[in-house]
């Protein structure tokens, strides 16, 4: 008997199935904690299109401070008002797709349900985890072209995305390293080995922050930053003596139950700090950093609000498809999305940044 019923599934089905394997792989997600409808999200998800003149696109609206110094007294009120500048980013949409494809009766005993599960199961994985490698390449302006590792990436359609192309290096303002004692402009051909990460770039990189205008997350009438750091980064902060006391000093407070807080390794002077293997370096490529390109590399990530806009739009599309007359089986899943670093043009120094993340370039252990 062959497995005829195994693309039967109903239209209803195809969607419980479809939403199961999208709530599956944001459950997955690393940045889903840290994302949120809101502008006072780390990662701003926007699920709806708007109709514009162009038809309908998705649209993140970044609104400037004011700058006018108002009226006093009973001065004239109209004619005197200030016209909020409001900053419209469109976000490009593309679908990736992933399949899976059992090897045949007699090489795979395991029921059609076993298979929807397992199918399920890796789908789930492997879109939360592209999602995830996706985002932090936006977010540090690396090339969808290579991988977080560095290293490139061969066959694959992800150079080729409509949301690629908008995928830019860190805005001057929004660029520095870490030299291990003090942020300078960043040069990533002059990092070496000393350039290693300590409590005072923490320090330092908040100042920074602040004076430049990267708007913080507020909670409970406190501004934070979140931190996203490489495994080894961790590891070099574990070490340094100012960090160690500082961590110690740290006692629970108010207000740490938010959301980005969950699952941060600690929060010091402002910053929730996270560790992530996703976090780009240049372990994996032999074209380094510093002389000679034989540094290794980490681009550590200061993020306030709106740091990233995500376009999250429908629930994937899940299909099946039998081959070799009902004796093999597979399961398609497409999603639509897209990703973008949000600029805009900054009144306090009169050129266009990146919104809400700093990188800091330094040595990785």
């Amino acid at each position: 008997m062959s497995l005829t019923n195994f693309a039967a599934l109903t239209s209803a089905q195809k969607v419980v199935w479809s939403r199961d394997v999208w709530q599956a792989a944001r459950d997955q997600m690393f940045i889903k904690k840290f994302t949120g409808s809101g502008d006072n999200s780390v990662i701003q998800r926007i699920t709806e299109l708007t109709k514009t003149e162009k038809g309908e696109q998705v649209l993140m609206h970044l609104v400037a401070d004011l700058v006018d110094d108002g009226v006093i007294g009973d001065n004239e009120r109209e004619g005197n008002e200030e016209a909020m500048q409001s900053y419209s980013q469109t976000l490009n949409i593309d679908l990736i797709t992933h399949s899976v494809r059992n090897k045949g009766k007699l090489s795979d005993q395991k029921s059609i349900i076993k298979f929807r599960e397992m199918g399920k199961d890796r789908l789930a994985y492997w879109l939360a985890n592209r999602v995830d490698q996706l985002a932090f390449l936006a977010l540090s302006g690396i090339s969808f072209a290579y991988k977080n590792n560095g290293e490139a990436r061969t066959g694959s359609p992800f150079p080729n995305l409509s949301f690629a192309a908008d995928v830019n290096a860190p805005s001057n303002k929004r660029s520095v390293m870490w030299d291990g004692s003090a942020l300078a402009v960043s040069a990533t051909g002059s990092i070496t080995s000393a350039y290693i990460p300590s409590y005072k770039m923490i320090v330092d990189a908040v100042a920074y922050a602040k004076e430049n205008y990267i708007k913080g997350l507020m909670d409970g009438g406190k501004e934070y930053y979140v931190m996203f750091v490489a495994p080894g980064t961790l590891a070099a902060l574990k070490k340094d003596a100012d960090y160690q006391r500082a961590v110690v000093g740290v006692a629970t407070k108010a207000g740490e139950t938010s959301p980005w807080f969950t699952g941060g390794t600690v929060m010091i002077d402002g910053v929730v700090i996270h560790e992530h293997r996703l976090v780009y370096t240049t372990k994996g490529t032999a074209t380094k950093w510093g002389s000679g390109n034989a540094i290794n590399g980490t681009r550590s990530l200061l993020c306030g609000a709106q740091a990233l806009g995500m376009a999250d739009i429908g629930m994937p599309e899940w299909n099946e498809k039998e081959f070799q007359y009902g004796a093999q089986q597979g399961i398609n899943i497409d999603k639509m999305f897209g990703l973008l670093k949000p600029k805009f043009y900054s009144i306090y120094n009169g050129s266009v940044q990146d919104f809400g993340v700093l990188a800091i370039d330094h040595f990785a252990q």
